[in-house]
């Protein structure tokens, strides 16, 4: 199966998963720091901010091209502090909307960095004053980057979605489980159909069905997986069609490995159900940055 680029989803409902088995709480980090007041912007003072994309651990300082959101071609850079670094472009605006193009451009960013560096994501819209905002925060919390980039280092993360065709699924259990079937067959023998509590009660048989064969798809999936991942995150199933909606921690010489597991429970399940594979991410999922700073005001 082939991977695609999108932007991650959060979230997904599943099985209850051991702590020995999947880890996720090991690797769920949650950053949130409060900082002071920004100065306000005066006249004559620029007006510009640094749109920040992520955090490295880097012993250089390096630039990555003239790639940054806004359309303006403003280069992406380096804010170093000691042996890590945001990665920045500088901007004119202070509050960027979530629209398709700023979140691919966004994206790209993260992208190519990731090319070459274990890139700890920063919320979308993440943008401070000046370059020295940006090294007071990363000296502020300096001990709990560097054990995030510590976890993280060398590993990927990769989304997978799974559909089902929900009205296929009914008409299979209908035929192959047996209690369902009976009692279906009964309500045509009898001509209950127009019996709104015989209706009611195959529709209570027929929903508990789909839950134990859901569960049972997505526990069979996740026990497959196990071994080529280092952790996974359940987010909310989006529509009645998603059974699955998961995010997989992977080492990054392990992403062949995972690829293949992937490949061959899709062509296990056939058309049964349907995957929508994509990656690889930085870990959207398995870290949550959140770095206040009030927001810059013009006067």
């Amino acid at each position: 199966m082939k991977k695609g680029k999108r932007m991650a989803t959060r979230a997904a409902s599943g099985p209850r998963k051991s702590r020995k088995k999947l880890l996720k709480e090991d690797f769920h980090v949650k950053i949130a720091e409060q900082l002071p007041q920004a100065p306000e912007v005066r006249p004559g003072e620029g007006g510009r901010g640094r749109y920040v994309y992520g955090v490295v651990e880097a012993k250089e300082q390096t630039t990555f091209g003239k790639i940054g959101i806004g359309g303006e071609g403003e280069q992406v850079y380096m804010v170093k502090y000691l042996d890590i670094a945001a990665v920045v472009s500088k901007t004119s605006v202070y509050i960027f909307d979530p629209t398709r193009e700023n979140a691919l451009a966004h994206e790209h960013v993260i992208e190519t960095v990731m090319k070459n560096y274990t890139i700890i994501p920063m919320s979308f819209g993440t943008v401070f004053r000046t370059d020295d905002d940006i090294r007071e925060v990363l000296k502020s919390i300096y001990s709990s980057l560097k054990d995030v980039l510590k976890q993280m280092e060398g590993k990927l993360e990769f989304g997978l979605k799974i559909n089902w065709d929900r009205d296929q699924i009914i008409e299979e259990l209908k035929l192959d489980d047996e209690e369902i079937r009976q009692f279906h067959q009964e309500i045509i023998r009898k001509h209950l159909q127009s019996t709104y509590l015989a209706r009611m009660q195959l529709g209570r048989m027929i929903d508990k069905a789909l839950v134990e064969k859901a569960t049972q798809y997505v526990r069979d999936i996740y026990e497959s997986l196990r071994s080529v991942c280092v952790a996974s995150r359940d987010n909310q199933p989006i529509g009645d069609k998603m059974i699955m909606n998961a995010a997989f921690l992977v080492e990054r010489h392990r992403e062949a490995d995972f690829d293949a597991v992937v490949n061959r429970i899709a062509r296990k399940y056939g058309k049964r159900l349907k995957f929508k594979y994509t990656g690889p991410w930085p870990p959207y999922n398995f870290v949550n940055i959140r770095l206040k700073l009030e927001r810059v005001s013009a006067t």
